[in-house]
């Protein structure tokens, strides 16, 4: 297999990342760099800390120059970062020595590369959430359809009570709602060598606000080179979503298993010599790449504390992982909007779950309803009594109380009678995702 899956010939459509995946390329890494470097001299220019005619040459070289990311390969192999190496071929695409000189102007390496990463997460940012909400808006339709379609609660991996298929379509998406809502902020980097911000001129804050405002960046008001609070936010993001998709993912799988087959799913994958199967194969893709990405939060966490004023390992460390966990989140995204669209509930099949066991599920409607005629651990007991004697006997629970207890009303042996808030719930959620969606969106 291929070191990473993402860029493979053969394995890029079982980890799709869509779009987000072109902003984790050399390319796209040094050009953020460039267009940073630009800013950063279009506002000294304008706050007077070096010529105007410098930042005029440097922007033209920013968007004009083509700078080969092999070629820098070597001055990074030494230097540990890809600045310096850019920063020389930058300034050889300035024809003017004199203006050349200004290019990187009181900056640190880290200053160019943080504020570049920041670049490309806040479009990958804009792009998960695209994704999420066409994902959001699936399962909103599902949800709505499926409020009343009854079906069995599993807790344990055992049958509990009824719940309603468009109630679990709602647990698989309403903890997307508030990380739709409040996407991470992508602040500007800009504080100098030593986050002392000494070379910036006299007033590095007002040059932050500028250089901040042209890149279309949240200003920081302090150095947080070694506060690493803004990296970790986007990876919580990312991971957090990756996260939620896994329990979806791993629901699915238990779904369609053999012998339960409560849903369908269109396009299943197929077995090399079993022709039977129905693999959920992006279901289980998925539930991998949640495990993935919480592997990899934990790596940046573990790094996130950076030793003095700058942490190499530490750094690098951000390098390796988070790369990697934005495009497992985004895979996750993509495979996720694809399988809801999908999903068909086997009614047939669910209301079979509902009926095993003799129809065991309403066990805990029955004693509340014969708690209203006797002490409810009475109620309880005689409840579990007649479930055993289901059990051994046969016929159903509701036959065997209905024998002991004529007296109960009719309706508690209604499945509809047991399904609390369910179908409100999922229209609730319905609701919300539309609400949601609708509002103008202000997210940086």
């Amino acid at each position: 297999m291929p070191a990473t899956p993402f860029d493979s010939a053969h394995l890029s459509s079982l980890f799709p990342t869509g779009s987000i995946g072109a902003l984790f390329s050399d390319s796209a890494e040094i050009r953020a760099m460039m267009l940073v470097e630009a800013a950063l001299a279009e506002a000294q220019a304008a706050h007077g800390v070096i010529p105007q005619d410098a930042a005029t040459a440097i922007r033209r070289a920013a968007h004009e120059a083509q700078i080969d990311p092999a070629a820098l390969a070597q001055a990074t192999g030494q230097n540990g970062v890809s600045v310096p190496g850019l920063v020389a071929a930058m300034r050889a695409a300035i024809p003017d020595a004199h203006a050349a000189q200004y290019l990187h102007w009181g900056a640190t390496s880290q200053d160019i590369q943080d504020s570049g990463l920041m670049l490309r997460l806040a479009r990958a940012v804009a792009l998960q959430r695209e994704t999420l909400a066409a994902f959001l808006a699936v399962l909103a339709d599902l949800a709505e359809t499926e409020a009343e379609t009854p079906m069995v609660a599993r807790t344990y991996g055992q049958a509990a009570v009824p719940t309603s298929f468009g109630a679990r379509v709602c647990n698989w998406g309403r903890p997307l709602l508030q990380l739709y809502a409040s996407p991470p902020k992508a602040l500007l980097s800009l504080s100098g060598a030593a986050g002392t911000g000494s070379q910036l001129g006299t007033d590095p804050v007002a040059l932050r606000s500028a250089m901040a405002q042209k890149l279309g960046l949240t200003v920081a008001d302090y150095s947080w080179h070694v506060d690493r609070s803004q990296v970790l936010g986007f990876a919580q993001w990312f991971a957090e979503i990756a996260r939620i998709l896994g329990k979806f993912g791993d629901d699915v799988i238990l779904s369609v298993q053999s012998g339960v087959a409560e849903i369908t799913i269109t396009n299943a994958g197929a077995s090399s010599t079993m022709p039977q199967k129905q693999n959920p194969v992006a279901a289980s893709a998925i539930v991998a790449l949640a495990r993935h990405a919480i592997g990899l939060q934990a790596t940046l966490m573990g790094a996130g504390m950076p030793r003095q004023e700058r942490d190499g390992a530490a750094w690098f460390t951000e390098w390796l992982a988070l790369p990697q966990l934005v495009l497992s989140s985004a895979a996750a995204l993509e495979q996720g909007t694809a399988l809801a669209g999908a999903i068909a509930p086997n009614r047939d099949a669910m209301r079979a779950g509902l009926d095993a066991d003799g129809g065991a599920a309403l066990a805990e409607t029955l004693s509340f309803a014969l708690a209203r005629h006797m002490p409810r651990p009475e109620a309880q007991a005689a409840i579990k009594a007649a479930a055993a004697d289901t059990r051994e006997k046969g016929g159903t629970l509701a036959e065997n109380a209905r024998a002991r207890f004529p007296d109960l009303p009719a309706g508690v042996f209604d499945t509809a009678h047991s399904l609390g808030t369910a179908p409100a719930d999922a229209r609730s959620f319905a609701r919300a995702v539309r609400a949601l969606l609708a509002k103008p969106d202000t997210a940086v």
